[in-house]
């Protein structure tokens, strides 16, 4: 009979035998299906406390700095501060940005959702380590400092820091490496806003940017788990507690909100266009008063802090201002006057490298839009006119949408924040028309054209971006091999200056095929000045359309899975 002390051991010797073989098998085979289900489950808790804790810290963060105890009035708090204090923190704020940014990143740009969207598309679902964590940090003190953004855009590019070290531990294939990114994203959105079911649309809308059933039950899993991070601190209470007293005249008030619509669009489009229009005019006066990028940051901080003067409603995440829209606690004028003066700080937030998302700022530009037009439509028709708050509600979403082009996602995003569904068809029409529209006038949305503008183009989809991802080297013909073709015919073609380095794609190979007409291209590695190129061999059309076409199938297989 064997001794207790001795079966003890052996018991524990083939535990941990087990567990080490478990390991070597999912570091080499990747995680099979309830696997996966316990690593998004791991991840989505992760990604949770991630996001309440940058949420509890800009929280703690602004209520030390402007020395208040309610943050969530800090808008009325603002006023009763002295002037120089107004505009000396987020001076002092855009300092410290800019130092973090300046030593941690080659750029001094923060990494945001646009980074995120591009992690997943071109990088297997990875993103950036050193520069997400300096942009998470100057983020949390750009939102506690007086800058007018967001904390959507720094959550989710944590969780997906957080998905990027599970991927290379487990050492994670490019479509598990999407998976769990969605699945970081999905549990940061859902701690963020208490919003589970949109947490999990958001992933599958904006970051993966595909519906693919095998993603859906991890992504779904992840994102309850990080809902449950947020009501085990906050509870179950939505962020917004609207009035919609009155009711929709379906037939007779339905064409004001298709207007509405159309506004909100319009507005998204000047919101998303002026942060360009500044972020141009910011480098430009950069480049032209060699003005150090450290101070960047810095500046941007003395025009918030100049605007927060007189209007503190630009301060921070602005649910202050958005709750009251959402009540009908302002008039026509403060409404109007409220947009305009918001759009102009987000900009220079954004110009300035100042860190955090658009989509806090857009719901109270929205809120703020729909009241407006709300105290308009229900002045001209009160017979037929539901309440003004119920457009406040509908401009919310519709101007969201349209700047993250996710109609989806942000239907439902503004339906858990408030908590009321029985105004759906006002929301949907007016979401609908802003974002066809906006959609129309900028590559897709807010994120999609913030790539496009450093020349990655994702809006096209996966016929344009995926040429980016296919190396020459990898499927050329090396010299020497059989198939090669002539290398005399390799030297007219060099001298001629048709010749593709071996570190390029075939994003630059596939328009170089049409304008020479060609059958192949010589692919060359840099040589010495006396002797030129060096050839190294030889890239075939036919190879490259046979390896672009396994790309789309491979592509098409993932988001049909």
């Amino acid at each position: 009979m064997a001794q207790p002390d001795g079966f003890l051991a052996r018991t524990l010797t083939e535990t941990r035998s087990g567990l080490a073989e478990t390991w070597r098998i999912l570091r080499i085979k990747g995680p099979g299906q309830i696997q996966f289900w316990f690593i998004a489950l791991f991840i989505g808790i992760a990604a949770g406390f991630a996001a309440l804790g940058f949420r509890l810290a800009v929280e703690r963060l602004q209520a030390w700095v402007y020395g208040t105890e309610d943050v969530s009035l800090l808008h009325s708090f603002a006023t009763t501060l002295p002037w120089w204090m107004v505009l000396a923190i987020p001076v002092a704020g855009g300092l410290v940005v800019g130092i973090i940014l300046n030593s941690a990143t080659d750029d001094g740009r923060v990494r945001s959702v646009a980074d995120v969207i591009e992690g997943a598309a071109l990088r297997d679902g990875r993103v950036e380590k050193k520069a997400g964590i300096a942009s998470a940090l100057s983020s949390m003190i750009t939102l506690s400092t007086g800058g007018s953004t967001g904390r959507e855009g720094p959550v989710v590019h944590i969780a997906g820091l957080i998905a990027s070290w599970v991927s290379n531990r487990i050492n994670a294939d490019a479509i598990t490496g999407r998976d769990l990114l969605g699945c970081a994203v999905a549990a940061a959105v859902s701690a963020s806003f208490n919003a589970p079911i949109a947490g999990a649309l958001f992933a599958l809308e904006v970051v993966l940017r595909h519906f693919a059933v095998h993603a859906f039950a991890p992504i779904v899993i992840a994102s309850v788990a990080g809902t449950v991070i947020n009501r085990l601190e906050y509870g179950g209470v939505t962020e917004f507690t609207p009035i919609t007293e009155g009711t929709l005249e379906f037939y007779v008030e339905l064409p004001a909100f298709l207007i509405l619509g159309l506004i909100s669009g319009l507005v998204a489009v000047v919101l998303m266009r002026a942060i360009f229009a500044a972020d141009d005019l910011a480098s430009a006066f950069q480049a032209r008063t060699r003005l150090p990028r450290v101070l960047r940051p810095a500046l941007a901080g003395l025009l918030l802090g100049m605007i927060a003067i007189w209007f503190p409603h630009i301060i921070g995440v602005g649910y202050e201002t958005t709750s009251r829209a959402l009540v009908g606690d302002l008039v026509f004028h403060e409404a109007f006057v409220f947009v305009a003066i918001k759009i102009v700080a987000v900009a220079i937030t954004m110009a300035g490298r100042m860190g955090g998302g658009v989509f806090s700022p857009s719901l109270m530009i929205g809120a703020l839009t729909g009241l407006a037009f709300g105290i308009v439509a229900t002045s001209l028709f009160p017979d037929v006119s539901g309440s003004e708050t119920l457009y406040a509600l509908a401009g919310m979403g519709a101007v969201a949408a349209a700047v993250l082009g996710a109609p989806i996602s942000t239907t439902l995003i503004v339906f858990e924040l408030t908590g009321d569904w029985q105004t759906g068809i006002a929301v949907m029409v007016s979401v609908s028309i802003s974002t066809a529209l906006a959609s129309r006038l900028v590559h897709r949305s807010f994120f999609l054209t913030q790539l496009e503008r450093r020349n990655v183009h994702l809006a096209a989809g996966p016929q344009a971006y995926l040429l980016a991802l296919v190396k020459v080297s990898m499927i050329m013909r090396e010299k020497g091999n059989p198939g090669m073709a002539s290398e005399d015919r390799c030297r007219e073609l060099i001298e001629q200056g048709i010749y593709l380095g071996s570190a390029a794609t075939l994003e630059r190979a596939m328009p170089m095929f049409e304008e020479a007409g060609v059958a192949f291209i010589p692919v060359v590695s840099p040589g010495e000045a006396d002797t030129g190129p060096v050839l190294r061999g030889a890239l075939f059309q036919i190879d490259a359309l046979k390896a672009y076409n396994r790309a789309l199938a491979a592509t098409a297989a993932e988001e049909h899975s």
